[in-house]
């Protein structure tokens, strides 16, 4: 689907047109190959659309990113499955696939997902908190289903639905022209692909940065939409030890007596077996921290966990995440800005023309979530089906041919909990 060359579709669409036999080639763009652009252009690819996968970087996942720096897998982005049930959307993939998850909070789960039973809490000073405090907090903010980490990281799942898949890497878009006619998207290495549709999958903080030029410019309530959702950040120093002097819980905190410093520590030894702990900042502390250099972030990071084990021991290595400042993500996740509409979520999913979103910011219910980010890339996949096979007057005998990795199973997820 470049402009200077001649493509040749991997699959077409046959359909009956006055009683002849024609062959057509519908296609389309999808930006991103985060978990929504995966799962349009698998759905898509699957439905017989010829498509194209742009990304920015010279890897695929997006803000799911799993680091073997250490030998073994960490997920320095998303890592957890939000939800273990079969009403999860991956839960069919990731069962069939047979990785192993370890539960970090059951049924009765809190908000962030932290389960306050294994949560160890401490005060400024040094001294836990009492558990029956503890837990009236949890009980305060329980919401129903249990979630897990991916103990073998994301990196399987991710590369199980790039298969087969024409992914262009370093190919950063830089405008999107559209018309009835189609769309053409621009690369900033001077290529242009020309399609049916296209749908975006770009993050919000790239899509409120305008690095991505529309042209003509979307509705006045696309913009305010992105405009008006707010993107925070999360990032993680990962911290490997030589041996473990911690205690069996599965997080460690600070209370802060400001909002500035939320911060905690997930132990990855419960779930993987490996010396790791994970120092997590979010808000302004994770912007700040992310003006350090990766030995001063680390040193922060081990000076916070001092201050809860006085006794620790100096970490061997280090990893550290810097989603903010990351040109291609400028932000961890997207939230709700104080005083906002809820359903400007819904807006932002919503197409214009030829236009489809996906993406954890436009899920109403999941944002935030992987498994959010991959609803939405199959939602957008089917609404961009239907609307290029109208236009192509095929709809009506088209059949779409659902790949294995998209097709629902019984397979039992494997759980673990120590």
């Amino acid at each position: 689907m470049e402009s200077h060359k001649e493509v040749s579709p991997k699959k077409a669409l046959y359909y009956s047109d006055e009683g002849k036999r024609r062959c057509r080639s519908p296609s389309a763009i999808v930006i991103g190959a985060g978990f929504a652009g995966l799962a349009a252009a698998r759905a898509l690819q699957n439905a017989s659309i010829q498509v194209v996968l742009l990304e920015s970087r010279d890897r695929i996942g997006g803000r799911v990113w799993t680091d073997y720096r250490f030998g073994f897998p960490i997920d320095m982005g998303a890592s957890w499955l939000h939800g273990i049930c079969e009403e999860n959307p991956l839960a069919p993939l990731i069962a069939r696939m047979g990785l192993p998850l370890y539960r970090t909070s059951d049924d009765n789960s809190i908000l962030l997902d932290h389960d306050f039973e294994s949560y160890a809490l401490f005060e400024k000073d040094g001294h836990q908190i009492p558990r029956d405090l503890v837990q009236k907090i949890a009980e305060e903010v329980l919401l129903p289903g249990g979630h897990g980490i991916m103990v073998r990281g994301y990196r399987p799942v991710i590369n199980t639905l790039a298969r087969d898949l024409d992914i262009r890497l370093d190919h950063r878009v830089t405008k999107i022209a559209w018309s009835n006619a189609g769309v053409e998207v621009s690369v900033d290495n001077g290529k242009t692909f020309v399609a049916d549709a296209a749908v975006i999958t770009a993050p919000l903080g790239v899509l409120k940065a305008n690095i991505i030029k529309f042209e003509p410019r979307l509705p006045d309530w696309k913009e305010g939409a992105i405009n008006n959702l707010a993107v925070g950040v999360e990032n993680k120093i990962v911290l490997l030890f030589d041996k473990v002097f911690w205690p069996k819980v599965e997080f460690l905190g600070v209370v802060s007596s400001t909002s500035y410093s939320c911060s905690y520590f997930l132990n990855l030894h419960k779930a993987t077996g490996h010396k790791v702990l994970v120092y997590m900042p979010s808000g302004r502390l994770a912007l700040d921290i992310e003006k350090l250099s990766d030995e001063a972030a680390a040193n922060f990071a081990f000076g916070q966990l001092k201050r809860i084990l006085p006794d620790a021991s100096e970490p061997i290595q280090h990893l550290v995440s810097r989603w903010a400042s990351d040109v291609n993500s400028l932000g961890s996740y997207s939230y709700d800005a104080v005083g906002k509409p809820h359903e400007l979520y819904e807006r932002l999913r919503n197409p214009v023309d030829n236009l489809f979103f996906a993406g954890e910011a436009t899920s109403f219910k999941y944002s935030g979530s992987v498994h959010g980010a991959f609803s939405t890339g199959q939602l957008a996949a089917e609404e961009c089906r239907m609307h290029v096979l109208e236009n192509y007057g095929g709809l009506d005998t088209f059949y779409p041919n659902m790949g294995e990795e998209m097709a629902s199973a019984s397979i039992p997820l494997l759980i673990s909990r120590m």
